[in-house]
């Protein structure tokens, strides 16, 4: 079974993240990248090697704005899409990133085991939610390309930006903030986190433990 027909809640993940989205009112077609056949309700476009390579497949079609999401997004709501697309159309940024802090998610659920980036005012774990606002915004997923086998080490992916950028995330003295900016100058663009006041917009479903959760989850939403 591909990743995107598994069930939750009786409904494939997949139309779950298209249920959300309709209902935020994002305009169509949906692309969905890698898909191995037809499906209902989404055009199909290649997949690559990794999930920067897909999204920059999916991206390059010159459509803006554009908003990147996943497959497995499984708890993502209308709410939620909302309330990214307002906020990142209000910060005027080129792209923007969806993050939630590590106390939103831990304030309501303890026990799950998320990956986090430690800047010196926060820890944050990513919603996979990207805005692309115009075709500047492909260089942060050009450069996710670069990045991409980094993303669940912090210290090598600050340092894909610069040696200095590394030593000052290792050394606890890098803000979120400074991040962005120093991201931003590298490759020309304005790129701003979104802090969501959703843990649920930080749980995919990517090992047995979060699809237990996010079933629990649904189901206390009935």
């Amino acid at each position: 079974m591909f990743k995107a027909d598994i069930p939750v809640g009786g409904m494939a993940m997949v139309e779950r993240v298209a249920q959300a989205l309709r209902g935020a009112k994002v305009a169509e077609p949906f692309f969905l990248s890698g898909y191995p056949k037809e499906r209902d309700g989404f055009d199909l476009v290649p997949g690559g090697r990794g999930p920067a390579d897909s999204a920059l497949m999916a991206a390059s079609g010159g459509a803006f704005p554009a908003l990147l999401t996943t497959c497995d997004h499984a708890l993502l709501t209308s709410e939620m899409v909302d309330t990214f697309i307002q906020y990142s159309q209000a910060s005027g940024a080129d792209f923007t990133v969806g993050l939630a802090t590590e106390a939103v998610i831990q304030s309501a659920y303890p026990a799950t085991k998320r990956t986090y980036l430690r800047f010196a005012d926060q820890a944050v774990s990513g919603c996979n939610l990207f805005y692309l606002a115009n075709d500047r915004a492909l260089e942060a997923i050009r450069f996710w390309q670069t990045a991409q086998d980094f993303r669940k080490d912090p210290l090598k992916l600050a340092k894909t930006v610069g040696l200095g950028l590394g030593i000052k995330y290792a050394s606890g003295r890098l803000s979120l903030a400074g991040a962005f900016a120093a991201v931003s100058k590298k490759l020309q663009i304005t790129a701003e986190p979104v802090l969501l006041p959703f843990a649920e917009a930080a749980i995919d479903v990517d090992k047995p433990a979060d699809l237990a959760l996010v079933e629990d989850i649904i189901a206390a939403r009935k």
